[in-house]
């Protein structure tokens, strides 16, 4: 009887293949992971600065994801000061044998401030750091050296006082008067409002002989608002130039009939209609 070897070489072979390939992919693609995310904490990690420093407390730029080198020695406590009003949740380390990690805080009410003290207990030591708050989490790299230490780091926050800044911007406008230099006596308010009663139906309207200013409810923020179309004498709408100033929308413009109209399918119409002068101002059904 004769039989072929052919067939069980080749597959030995092509096992032997597989069996290097499975085994050689993993090594390989370990190598190449470690790599990338060394990369990726080198370039992200900040480190100490000369310009940085207030006195001996190194003052960082925080940013969402960046990794802060902090410079510690034996004998001597380094404190990672928070931002003041910040809540500690947690406090993480990845060697809690050699180093001692507390915290503690200082003044009081909104000034009140956490400051997590860390002193490892000998040289040449690394490890890292996550701290976790009711705002924000910090990531921090953590070596000991001889003799010299940070005595203190802290951050500032330039989103927080980006939002700080809109909000101040926001606070200005709302409380600014619609329109300056204008006198009492100037007002004209021989307008109707009527049709339809939406949450954002206007409360008036009135005009100061160059512009007219129609006054909204407080819930016209939280909704839609509905644009403005004015009427002419054929009943042909055509959208106007207007700005929303507050709950105030201020037309450059006098007008004898305008519409606020929103949505499609059930549309909300509310008509302003200016009324001769000495003509009852009353409110429309």
């Amino acid at each position: 009887m004769i039989r072929s070897l052919a067939a069980p070489i080749l597959l030995a072979t092509c096992l032997s293949l597989s069996s290097e390939g499975a085994w050689a992919s993993p090594l390989s693609s370990d190598t190449a992971h470690q790599a990338t995310v060394a990369t990726a904490n080198r370039l992200a990690t900040i480190e100490p600065a000369a310009q940085g420093f207030l006195n001996a407390a190194q003052v960082y730029p925080f940013a969402e994801g960046a990794i802060y080198h902090v410079i510690t020695a034996p004998g001597r406590v380094t404190d990672i000061a928070l931002q003041p009003g910040e809540t500690l949740v947690a406090v993480a380390s990845g060697d809690t044998v050699r180093w001692v990690i507390g915290d503690t805080t200082s003044g009081s009410g909104t000034e009140k401030r956490t400051h997590v003290l860390v002193k490892p207990f000998s040289t040449g030591l690394a490890t890292n750091l996550v701290i976790t708050t009711d705002r924000r989490s910090y990531h921090i790299a953590l070596n000991s050296i001889p003799r010299t230490a940070m005595a203190a780091l802290s951050w500032t926050y330039p989103q927080d006082a980006l939002i700080a800044l809109k909000r101040a911007t926001a606070a200005a406008e709302a409380a600014a008067p619609v329109a300056a230099g204008i006198a009492v006596e100037q007002l004209h308010f021989n307008y109707v409002v009527s049709g339809d009663r939406p949450s954002w139906r206007p409360l008036r309207a009135f005009d100061d002989g160059r512009q007219t200013f129609i006054e909204f409810p407080a819930t016209l923020g939280v909704g839609e608002a509905p644009p403005i179309f004015l009427l002419d004498t054929k009943g042909e709408a055509q959208l106007v130039n207007y700005r929303v100033k507050g709950r105030f929308y201020v037309v450059d413009r006098i007008f004898d009939v305008a519409e606020l109209r929103l949505g499609t399918k059930n549309q909300q119409v509310v008509r302003i209609s200016r009324v001769a002068d000495g003509a009852p101002a009353r409110r429309g059904s």
